[in-house]
């Protein structure tokens, strides 16, 4: 009788590292450790009684020579190897002391999310690959507020105020609209228009699964109601997106989160994180329940419920990609 040996588990730190102009810091592997001169992000072991933080300070100034100031936890995700499980725990680093030089003859580069690869760098490890896509998404995450027809042009008037703020994720989502006159051809027209003007910032615009699903094809993707993705994933059915666009997946519970992961969903929003009016009998997650939230998505997560410019760096502290809002991501 034979006994079943499950393949080796790994916890591994791994920096995010990230310049002023959003580029990320990749480095080849060395000769002498397996995937010789594949490309990655820098990192290492967690050792015994170390946490993410510590082991990554320490793998940092071990390979590349630098000590992280400013670092956050950002992605916690699982990537199975044909040897081995990798538990990889990302984390943004923005601020150092020193300058990245390699320690383990190995090869360093900078790269940007947005751009092709250089030519000089070679294959890239696997679970890399969804990161340099995941660092593709925005950082604030805009939700419209029309109401009705009346609202439109007030709604554009704000979307281009928010476009020229920086704000290039957008979703449509108008639910008072939708319940007392669904499938109405103004509010499919708002839609057009709101994505109209977005593309013209190069923003993205998701369609809320509130609204008739065959108008994502208006859209750059779709976010899916919690129960809404519930359901996908119960029946086992793909969302109506092509490979092109993106899904998001509203999340409020850890089944949130499974079904998200199960319909292989871009991104998460998990609240409401703080008080705010939209759910004023409903108590708020907080910031601790948020980040045990996010870091079981294996995603990027934004924070939705009273976020505003003023609590985006809270937010990351806490493992946010980026926040979304109604109201308060506009500034004056």
């Amino acid at each position: 009788m034979t006994t079943k040996t499950h393949p080796p588990y790994v916890r591994v730190a791994v920096g995010v590292i990230l310049d002023p102009m959003g580029h990320v810091l990749l480095g080849s592997r060395p000769a002498d450790k397996p995937w010789p001169h594949w490309w990655e992000l820098p990192g290492g072991k967690i050792e015994t009684n170390e946490s993410v933080p510590q082991a990554l300070i320490r793998e940092l100034h071990e390979e590349i020579g630098i000590h992280a100031t400013t670092l956050s936890p950002w992605i916690r995700y699982i990537h199975h190897y044909p040897r081995s499980t990798v538990e990889l725990n990302f984390y943004q680093v923005t601020e150092w002391q020193g300058t990245p030089t390699p320690q383990e003859n190995q090869q360093l580069a900078w790269c940007h999310p947005e751009q092709p690869i250089p030519l000089t760098i070679g294959p890239i490890l696997p679970a890399t690959f969804p990161i340099l896509r995941w660092l593709r998404l925005p950082k604030h995450y805009l939700l419209s507020n029309i109401g009705q027809k009346s609202g439109v042009s007030i709604w554009l008037e704000k979307l281009h105020q928010a476009l020229q703020q920086g704000v290039r994720l957008v979703q449509f989502r108008e639910p008072a609209w939708e319940n007392n006159h669904p499938n109405d051809p103004d509010c499919l027209a708002a839609l057009q228009q709101t994505v109209d003007l977005c593309h013209q910032w190069g923003a993205l615009c998701l369609l809320n699964s509130i609204h008739p699903w065959d108008w994502v094809g208006y859209a750059d993707g779709l976010h899916l109601r919690s129960h809404d993705a519930a359901r996908l994933a119960q029946n086992q059915h793909a969302a109506p997106i092509n490979k092109r666009q993106l899904l998001a997946v509203s999340a409020h519970h850890a089944q949130d989160i499974k079904h998200a992961q199960q319909l292989n969903s871009d991104f998460v929003v998990i609240g409401h994180v703080l008080d705010t009016p939209s759910h004023p009998n409903q108590p708020a997650l907080g910031w601790e329940r948020f980040y045990e939230l996010a870091q079981q998505a294996g995603r990027p997560a934004f924070a939705i419920g009273g976020q505003s410019p003023t609590t985006f760096k809270q937010a990351q502290t806490f493992g946010a990609h980026g926040i979304a809002g109604i109201r308060q991501l506009i500034t004056d």
